[in-house]
């Protein structure tokens, strides 16, 4: 097969979870393990970092794959869904694997797909880990697909966790409450393996302490040990490219800390950060924390990585990694700007920063999934926006229609089209030069843009 016929079999051959939602989910590591044991366990011959949460890890994965190629090692990062390409999933300092190699693993492979018949994500996890291992990669960040304690990637031993956040998603998958989800988040936490979580949630905290103890491990939240101005962006020198987010982080000390028994020594050395990122979300200020709490515990592991290495690393993140649609500018003139947060607590993110940007009136570019409840997201959404209702190109995209009738039922007035495409021509003709037009709701639709 050549390249394109490798990926049909992919997406065709074996349950891909953005084609067909939970019925890809598998419910146990058996197949992962058993695929791994046949790679000869490529998953034990390179270190690594995994990186769970609701929102928030693939940028943190991205900025920690920025920070450690910018100080010299050689760095892998697998993460998921693509926006274009499946080889984004795959990349080692910030290159996509190879087409060929992607032809070699599955031709090699094909008589074990048809044993174990392992998911589409399972075998992708596989591919990575024997590729991290072939090149000799220093170190690697792998972000959790979907959960964390079932998750295919949750067969590594890392040096450090991340968990970033615990919000509403895939709720029929990782349970109807905060707590459970937050459970199935904190299955990645292992003996002995310093832990960081991002945000230091009142619901959710003591779950992650108490799953800490029971393993017998520290644990960190990035969030009490920094205070910070609110972010800016500042402008860019080119309108056709975004500004920079001016970050301001000063350490807290333990007296202002809210973990008032938190070991003084295992502070972050740097007491003040003023650094620029080329992701420009106000959002990212609660990633930069996570991602500068990792780097000192990976600083306390034997990594050289400078306060230069930081600093030039997160004002190229783009650049150094790939990394798309994070509030992300797709042009000028009208102003349009998409974003991949989806679930309520990305949405609301969204929403502080479209409230941020001086315009006349909003036009949102809306789809989403056919597979959750989108109700709390649709009555997060402004009235007074025009809507631009569309599906996504994959199988479990909501029909335009559908979601055009559910808007309706909180005031949400537009008309539905048969494409992103056709959606985002529509909203960028009828909008004024000083108006804002918002492309987003889901990640399939943000990949057609971009």
């Amino acid at each position: 097969m050549n390249y394109q016929e490798t990926i049909q079999y992919l997406y065709t051959q074996l349950p891909m979870f953005t084609r067909d939602g939970a019925s890809a989910y598998k419910a146990n590591l058996d197949n992962t393990i058993e695929l791994c044991k046949r790679l000869h366990n490529p998953q034990d011959k390179f270190k690594s970092v995994h990186v769970g949460g609701t929102n928030g890890k693939g940028s943190t994965s991205h900025m920690l794959a920025a920070i450690l190629q910018t100080a010299g090692y050689k760095t892998g990062l697998y993460t998921s869904p693509h926006l274009k390409d499946f080889r984004e999933r795959i990349r080692i300092n910030g290159q996509m694997i190879s087409e060929q190699t992607v032809i070699d693993f599955v031709a090699a492979h094909l008589t074990d797909f048809d044993e174990i018949a392992p998911s589409f994500f399972e075998m992708t996890v596989g591919l990575a880990f024997d590729i991290f291992a072939k090149e000799q990669v220093d170190i690697a960040i792998i972000e959790v697909g979907l959960g964390g304690r079932l998750d295919s990637t949750n067969i590594i031993t890392p040096l450090l966790s991340i968990v970033t956040n615990i919000g509403w998603d895939h709720m029929n998958l990782l349970g109807g409450t905060l707590p459970l989800i937050a459970g199935e988040k904190a299955g990645i936490i292992k003996h002995g393996i310093p832990v960081i979580i991002g945000e230091n949630q009142l619901e959710t905290a003591q779950v992650f302490i108490d799953k800490a103890a029971q393993v017998g491990t520290n644990l960190v939240f990035a969030s009490e040990l920094f205070e910070s101005e609110s972010p800016k962006v500042g402008k860019s020198e080119s309108e056709n490219v975004d500004g920079l987010l001016d970050i301001s982080l000063k350490r807290k000390t333990p007296a202002t800390s809210a973990l008032s028994d938190f070991p003084t020594s295992r502070l972050p050395d740097f007491p003040t950060q003023n650094l620029q990122l080329d992701l420009t979300g106000s959002y990212q200020l609660k990633n930069v924390k996570t991602v500068l709490t990792a780097v000192e515990e990976l600083r306390k592991q034997g990594f050289n990585i400078s306060d230069d290495d930081i600093r030039s690393a997160l004002a190229q993140v783009k650049t150094l990694t790939g990394l798309h649609g994070r509030w992300e500018t797709l042009s000028q003139h009208p102003l349009t700007i998409c974003d991949t947060g989806h679930n309520p607590d990305g949405i609301q993110e969204v929403l502080k920063n479209i409230e941020a940007v001086n315009y006349t009136h909003l036009h949102m570019v809306i789809g989403m999934v056919n597979d959750k409840d989108i109700t709390k997201v649709l009555g997060m959404l402004p009235t007074d926006a025009t809507y631009y209702f569309c599906k996504p190109n994959i199988p479990r995209g909501l029909d335009a229609e559908s979601l055009k009738l559910q808007a309706e039922g909180f005031n949400l007035q537009g008309e539905a089209y048969a494409s992103v495409n056709e959606a985002l021509l529509a909203a960028q003709t009828n909008a004024g030069e000083s108006d804002l037009v918002f492309v987003g709701g889901s990640t399939f639709v943000v990949a057609e843009v971009v």
